[in-house]
């Protein structure tokens, strides 16, 4: 299944061919209201498991049967990846390596007893959720890349079983643009540290 995002390159149009469940957003809504879609069509089709990869290739295909083979031990809920469980791969932008290590750190520090002692990637897309878990949690309002401090903080307060998957750390656009503003860091960051603590304050009484 493929979400397409109001893309304007012809995406549709190259998918119409491939036997692959497509949808499509007619305008841009943002990454998180992406994931939504992907998340609403998996519980509505009775999926047991869905797998998320962003579609800047980032996220190396081969390691799926990795995801699916730790989806099949049945005692975990949420399976993340993490780019820096090991140091090889491709460097990261100075100020996104920054910010995930800053935004990491904070939510490990509210929550990392509740993620199963911890994160160490708070930002990679690549995932394998158990739908009857996602199905617990409001993952509502929240449509651009503040999308994860969202997540965490709900899947925290939901107790759901979390593990980590390392995965290849692989960047192919390094002039990336975020957009509305958030190309400068500390605008990004300031951004992000706003979403989590809202969200840390809607879920208090659950954490």
């Amino acid at each position: 299944m493929l979400v397409d995002d109001g893309s304007t390159d012809g995406t549709s149009e190259a998918l119409a061919g491939f036997d692959v469940a497509t949808l499509r957003h007619e305008t841009n809504r943002g990454y998180g209201a992406a994931l939504r879609s992907a998340f609403s069509h998996a519980i509505e089709h009775a999926y047991d498991w869905v797998l998320t990869m962003d579609c800047d290739g980032q996220h190396e295909p081969a390691s799926i049967p990795c995801f699916r083979a730790r989806a099949e031990q049945g005692d975990v809920d949420v399976i993340s990846g993490t780019r820096y469980a090991k140091e090889t791969g491709d460097a990261a932008p100075s100020d996104r390596r920054a910010i995930n290590r800053t935004i990491t750190a904070e939510i490990n520090e509210r929550l990392g007893q509740l993620l199963g002692g911890g994160i160490s990637d708070a930002f990679c897309g690549f995932k394998a959720l158990r739908v009857s878990a996602i199905e617990r949690l409001t993952l509502d309002e929240e449509n651009g890349y503040a999308f994860p401090m969202r997540f965490w903080v709900q899947a925290a307060a939901a107790r759901l079983r979390v593990a980590e998957m390392p995965v290849e750390r692989i960047y192919i656009d390094y002039d990336r643009s975020f957009g509305g503003g958030l190309d400068d860091p500390q605008t990004r960051l300031a951004h992000y540290r706003q979403a989590l603590h809202c969200e840390l304050m809607r879920c208090a009484d659950r954490l």
